[in-house]
């Protein structure tokens, strides 16, 4: 089936709009403090759209987006789009330093903030001098500093005005992409990225269908949970349950049971915390009817695990800052745990050797993709643009097998790979086979020198509680499942492991760990 192309001049919050003009009764959003439905979405859309107007603010600026996951952030992110102001949404997770960064990078010139969040965005107005005039502050339940602005009254008190007449391919977001090392890079993204990726997607793999609930852990400012809980939902007339606090597994089967969601998106971290939990729910007390993963690649352990106890499939993929979305993914109705499954319908993939070419089927490549929602660029960084975006192609910086029948592996990070007597090892095949025995929670491999100079590789494992495995009994069971080269030679148990703000595991902070003793 061949998705048509948005028309040239093009606004995704209008587009959004458009679609739901005919379900103005029903509820778009559920929040922490209420509900909205689709026609208080559009109002308080179009009205946002009015106040930045009214504050001066005009088509291309910059407004930084700081904000835990509520109705207000998707009106402040729609209603921007809608007026041609550009969103930057940044991680409510970082340091005052991190979006005082942020604030001169981009450029921007005012700054939406959930209260509990002002604090800390306050002191990074203080750190060093900004372009920021204006400060618009949600749900604040205390005094609001001076010239600041409640949200709610700015959108209370702003007329409707009609969406900014955009191209398609005109600058629409930003989303911040950090790396392992360097500072974040700005990722700009057009107003038809966000199209592609929920017909490509949301509609076309996943099926999702306008009754549906969905609810995702992952929250609004990543690239994956943007999707998840706004274009995708809300391209199909979806309603989306959105979560203020950290998505732990009692909060999560909070929702599950009180909001009932038939769509929930989290990452294998996530999924491997809950089905560890004595709380998990029975599958009776939930309605569920697909679940889906990203992030990082999922264990089958995992994904079996969960398919067993709730009788819904989890479809893995990967996606990227870059990409917006998932371009490699399981399909529902043809789910094989342990790999990312086929490309997408709209992308291409290829696997290439260090000599660029492409590497035969079974063979360890370098992942490229093309598709219609990569990013435009990085933000004032021509270098590392020019690195990631190569023509029509963009490079994953992940490394990946594929089998005959066109599965993909997922191997590692391009900086994660070990090569051992000569051979590269994946630290996820290793990882994969070690959270299989019943006393391991999570692993993380990287690489070690021994005493000869030679790399081997080195598990970093965290127990499940009040279970005991032995560092020989781990090895012996990665030897049973594995090739003899790939056993960990060295183990290491920890109460946890180092992550990021998604949950993926920072073999960085533990190759850093080894780096005194080398």
């Amino acid at each position: 089936m061949t998705t048509t192309a948005p028309p040239e001049r093009f606004n995704f919050a209008r587009h959004l709009l458009a679609l739901n003009t005919g379900r103005a009764a029903k509820t778009a959003l559920i929040d922490d403090q209420g509900t909205l439905s689709y026609g208080e979405l559009a109002d308080q859309v179009q009205r946002f759209a009015g106040a930045l107007s009214a504050l001066g603010l005009r088509r291309e600026e910059r407004v930084l987006l700081l904000m835990h996951d509520c109705s207000d952030w998707v009106v402040a992110f729609l209603g921007a789009l809608h007026a041609g102001v550009v969103p930057v949404a940044v991680n409510t997770l970082l340091t005052a330093q991190d979006y005082a960064y942020m604030l001169t990078n981009s450029r921007a010139q005012a700054a939406i903030v959930s209260a509990a969040l002002l604090p800390t965005l306050q002191t990074a107005l203080d750190l060093q001098p900004t372009e920021v005039r204006h400060l618009v502050v949600s749900r604040a339940t205390e005094p609001l500093p001076p010239g600041a602005h409640d949200f709610a009254a700015i959108v209370a008190g702003s007329q409707p005005t009609a969406a900014a007449d955009t191209h398609g391919d005109e600058p629409a977001f930003w989303l911040f992409s950090s790396g392992s090392t360097g500072a974040p890079k700005g990722t700009v993204h057009t107003q038809a990225n966000l199209y592609w990726t929920a017909e490509l997607y949301g509609k076309a793999v996943l099926g999702l269908r306008e009754s549906d609930v969905v609810f995702s852990a992952a929250k609004l400012f990543f690239a994956y949970g943007l999707g998840n809980a706004l274009s995708f939902p809300l391209s199909v007339g979806a309603s989306v349950v959105l979560m203020a606090e950290r998505p732990t597994p009692q909060a999560c089967f909070k929702r599950f049971t009180q909001d009932r969601p038939t769509v929930f998106y989290g990452a294998p971290t996530g999924y491997g915390g809950m089905l560890a939990s004595p709380d998990l729910p029975r599958k009776s007390d939930v309605a569920l009817r697909l679940c889906s993963s990203a992030g990082e690649a999922l264990p089958q352990d995992i994904g079996q695990r969960w398919t067993d106890h709730f009788g819904v499939e989890i479809i893995d993929g990967i996606g990227s800052t870059e990409m917006l979305h998932v371009f490699l993914s399981n399909r529902p109705g043809d789910v094989r745990y342990g790999t990312t499954g086929k490309p997408v319908p709209g992308y291409e993939i290829e696997l290439r050797g260090e000599d660029g070419q492409p590497v035969p089927d079974g063979e360890i490549g370098d992942l490229y993709i093309k598709g219609p929602s990569a990013a435009l660029m990085y933000w004032n960084n021509r270098a590392k643009t020019r690195d990631t975006f190569q023509g029509g192609w963009t490079k994953a910086g992940d490394k990946y097998t594929r089998d005959a029948e066109g599965y993909c592996t997922y191997a590692g990070r391009n900086d994660d790979m070990l090569k051992v007597s000569g051979i590269y090892v994946s630290p996820f095949e290793v990882e994969a086979t070690l959270v299989q025995h019943p006393a391991v929670l999570e692993a993380a491999v990287i690489g070690k020198t021994d005493a000869d100079g030679l790399t081997k590789t080195k598990a970093f494992v965290v127990l499940k509680n009040g279970v005991q495995a032995t560092e020989a009994e781990l090895q012996a069971f990665v030897k049973e499942k594995l090739a003899p080269y790939k056993y960990p030679r060295f183990i290491e148990f920890l109460p946890e492991l180092p992550k990021t703000a998604t949950g993926k595991i920072q073999r960085f902070r533990l190759r850093e760990r080894e780096a005194p003793e080398a």
